[in-house]
């Protein structure tokens, strides 16, 4: 596989991640969204091959057999998530830098495959109160699935030491200059 740099950014369910990387995106067209595959159902507006690969299970359980991700995981019970090999090597195949939006363990895996040439950013809400206040605002999570994001979030916490930067949004726009700074050194080193 053909290999650059690569952008890599996670955050617990909730602190912004998503809009921070629209807008990141939106300023760098050196930057291509990598699409994840994803055994979820769609939400309201997702477009398969463009916010995520939706697949069944079984299809996804093949692509593993296959050995078509650079990293994959269960997320939660019966929702896989994966990057997919194939992705990474269009981007970088069209002169680009790959943006990985992935949750904390893939990131971790990605960040460990690739050492030297890879940025990872932690993206946190302030405290975990604010964290649970969004979710309850985006109005996607049933209160089961809300209390196993915040427990997931609390303990993706734990991980954040290990990114080479952790931006905490508090102010969006703030949050995003940072994150538009750090990803320019980046790509400009």
């Amino acid at each position: 596989m053909k290999q650059g740099k690569i952008v890599i950014i996670t955050a617990p369910s909730g602190s912004g991640k998503t809009t921070l990387v629209k807008r990141l995106l939106a300023e760098y067209p050196a930057l291509a969204f990598s699409v994840s595959a994803c055994t979820r159902k769609p939400r309201v507006g997702e477009v398969d091959g463009k916010d995520y690969h939706f697949y069944t299970v079984e299809a996804f359980q093949q692509l593993i057999a296959e050995d078509a991700f650079v990293e994959w995981e269960m997320v939660y019970e019966g929702k896989y998530y994966g990057t997919l090999k194939s992705e990474m090597t269009r981007i970088w195949n069209e002169g680009k830098t790959p943006l990985v939006d992935i949750d904390v363990q893939g990131a971790l895996d990605i960040q460990r495959q690739y050492p030297h040439n890879s940025l990872s950013i932690f993206i946190q809400a302030p405290s975990i109160e604010e964290l649970r206040k969004r979710l309850v605002l985006r109005s996607t999570e049933t209160p089961e699935t809300l209390e196993e994001r915040i427990s997931k979030a609390t303990y993706e916490l734990t991980f954040a030491p290990q990114f080479n930067t952790i931006i905490v949004n508090d102010n969006l726009d703030a949050a995003a200059t940072e994150l538009k700074e750090t990803v320019n050194r980046f790509l400009l080193a």
